[in-house]
């Protein structure tokens, strides 16, 4: 019995023993591609039992405790950003060691960024040593490592890093809006009329009983495709067309030539004002008979070759309603990401095109839809309105990259006011357009609309006088283009981040929202910010961007986020489609031997070779010395997520 009990002993002894020595602490580590090359690697660690606690990445040499240490290597791997906690430390006075330490309880997360500098796969070795300790005691030091797979930059010139995922963000509200105007184009006057024609067609083809049903939904998929294959293989065509031959770079000049430069712009803008003049009524536009003759023609053959036609005629009669819708979502998708304008146009196509392919399945559901009318005209005359106000923003992008003055913010709200207190006096049929009926009563359908026109018009009356007007800032010109602003911006007090809205600001500075000004080049930022112990904030940016326009209104406007601006950086903001022609001395040459002359294709070089980007918005955190402190940040109306943004750089 002695002996069983002695054996007992010593082995809770030796249990008691292992447990003390049992780590607690388990680590789960993988990396994040963000773009460009840049990986993020993120350690997660959790304690398998309450109590215990490590310490924080700080050297507390021979005198204090042992502090984290988190490396990461490579042949191929170079650290951008030195490794960080983003989970919470207690800092607190320790006697034992005489010194103030921080505590980690977990669970804790460790973040560093890292470029692959290879075009191939790359592995990066990560190393995490701490030592566990509790209120009685400390655990010996312990490691862990594992071996990570990186994809290396292969695609650095095409992707956007988006820190936050805000890319994705805006693709799906380009898709969305996309969606909607698909299903819109459906209601005007041009596409309505074809649903009897469609319907006809596929009444009138195949065989009898359930041949015919086989065939008629075969036949129905095939005239669904075609539409949708109408829209979006022309663009995609000519998007992979330029990638092969000139790679992403030709491919995204295309596209922000198509996005900034004042023909294209001033093109879309007549168009607009043309199709608004047509819908109401001044004249009709329509594609040659000789065209849409042939085309119709051949649908007539049947089979598959019939319902392509088909289509095909659908797109070309629709095409002078759907024209200005087209352009207006490819315009803007064209941010100079490679898949968003066929994405976009996917989008709308799909929509688009489901309804007609739903009736050609089933052509019985013709009769439960509205007949044409009265109110096809009511429908067109609307979209003309609204036609009329989008087109301003073509007009505006071209005013503002080539710096013409002729539509400044307080105009272009003027505009708008006027065109929609129109809409709504015609909603409630005090102006009439010919083709319309006389209105003898409203509908509660109208009368919402009535409702929501005129409560737009209230909202956009302040802007006038400088209101922010948030929901539609990137619509609008920036404010800064407004000549009466109430309660201008004041300078701040012995703050090198702000001037007085009037005057002249020195050579080489702009003017930005919210009392901000920004430098022209990075260069001259970083040399004050050496002199200042600031950071650098680079801030890509264009000024025919919705989504910039709506990050500043939206998050640059939180006080918090407005202080950190004002207060730790210097700002250096690089317009991608600015076309100010630049001296000869500041022309730059790409290693392809291309001359880059004005000062929007100098920062769109510098935007893809520096930090791996060529989309707006984009910011950049830069140390004095220029090195780039975390990844890029992409659109993300995060205001939380933008101000930790900021403060990972301090």
């Amino acid at each position: 019995m002695k002996k069983f009990l002695l054996l007992l002993s010593v082995l809770l002894v030796s249990w008691q023993a292992f447990a003390q020595f049992q780590q607690p602490l388990t680590w789960k580590v993988e990396a994040t591609d963000q773009g460009g090359g840049l990986y993020e690697i993120r350690a997660t660690g959790r304690f398998s039992s309450p109590g215990w606690h490590i310490y924080d990445l700080e050297d507390y040499g021979t005198r204090g405790p042992n502090g984290t240490v988190m490396t990461i290597e490579g042949e191929d791997v170079s650290v951008v950003e030195q490794p960080r906690i983003t989970s919470p430390v207690k800092r607190a006075w320790e006697e034992l060691f005489g010194m103030e330490v921080g505590t980690c309880e977990g669970p804790l997360v460790l973040v560093c960024t890292v470029r692959a500098g290879s075009e191939g796969p790359c592995d990066a070795l990560v190393t995490i040593e701490w030592q566990c300790c509790n209120d009685g005691s400390c655990l010996p030091p312990e490691d862990y490592s594992v071996t990570l797979s990186l994809q290396g930059n292969a695609a650095a010139a095409q992707t956007s890093p988006a820190g936050d995922s805000g890319s994705g963000k805006s693709l799906w509200a380009l898709i969305l809006e996309a969606v909607a105007w698909g299903f819109a184009a459906l209601l005007t006057p041009c596409v309505f009329p074809m649903v009897p024609m469609t319907v006809s067609f596929f009444l009138r083809s195949g065989g009898e009983g359930e041949d015919k049903k086989r065939r008629g939904k075969w036949l129905a998929t095939v005239f669904g495709v075609s539409i949708v294959a109408l829209y979006t293989l022309p663009i995609a065509i000519i998007i992979l067309v330029t990638y092969i031959t000139g790679g992403a770079s030709v491919t995204a000049d295309i596209f922000n030539w198509l996005a900034t430069h004042w023909l294209p712009n001033l093109l879309f803008f007549a168009i607009f004002m043309i199709f608004a003049a047509s819908f109401f009524g001044a004249f009709e536009i329509r594609l040659p008979s000789r065209l849409l003759n042939g085309a119709d023609a051949k649908s007539d053959r049947g089979g598959i070759a019939g319902a392509f036609f088909m289509a095909l005629t659908l797109v070309l009669v629709s095409f002078s309603c759907t024209g200005p819708i087209v352009g207006s979502v490819l315009i803007k998708s064209t941010s100079g990401q490679f898949w968003e304008p066929i994405i976009t146009m996917l989008a709308f196509s799909l929509a688009f095109a489901l309804p007609f392919t739903v009736l050609a399945f089933a052509p019985s559901l013709l009769s439960k839809l509205p007949k044409s009318g009265g109110w096809l005209n009511n429908v067109k005359v609307t979209l003309g309105f609204i036609e009329l106000a989008l087109g301003l923003k073509f007009l505006s992008v071209a005013d503002q990259t080539y710096h013409w003055g002729l539509l400044d913010r307080e105009v272009y709200l003027a505009i708008w006011i006027v065109v929609f207190t129109l809409l709504g006096l015609y909603l409630l049929g005090k102006i009439r357009f010919e083709g319309d009926t006389e209105l003898k009563h409203i509908g509660v359908f109208r009368l919402l609309l009535v409702i929501i026109d005129f409560a737009f018009v209230v909202y956009l009356i302040p802007g006038m006088w400088g209101a922010p007007l948030k929901a539609i800032s990137g619509y609008l010109p920036p404010i800064e283009t407004q000549d009466f602003v109430m309660g201008r911006y004041a300078p701040s007090e012995g703050s090198a981040g702000t001037y007085e809205m009037e005057g002249t600001l020195p050579a080489g500075m702009l003017r930005m929202p919210h009392g901000l000004v920004a430098y022209d080049n990075i260069d001259d930022a970083l040399d004050v910010a050496r002199q200042s112990g600031k950071k650098v904030f680079v801030d890509i940016t264009g000024y025919g961007c919705v989504n910039c326009r709506e990050m500043e209104a939206r998050v640059w406007s939180d006080p918090e986020v407005l202080s950190l601006l004002k207060e730790h950086f210097v700002i250096a903001a690089l317009y991608n489609d600015d076309k100010t022609k630049l001296p000869e001395s500041e022309w730059v040459t790409t290693p392809e031997g291309k001359v880059l002359k004005d000062v929007g294709r100098v920062n769109s070089y510098i935007a893809i070779t520096r930090f791996g980007v060529n989309a707006q918005p984009n910011y950049a955190l830069l140390g004095a010395d220029g090195e780039l402190l975390v990844p890029v940040r992409g659109y993300d109306l995060s205001i939380e997520g933008f101000k930790a943004f900021l403060l990972s750089a301090l």
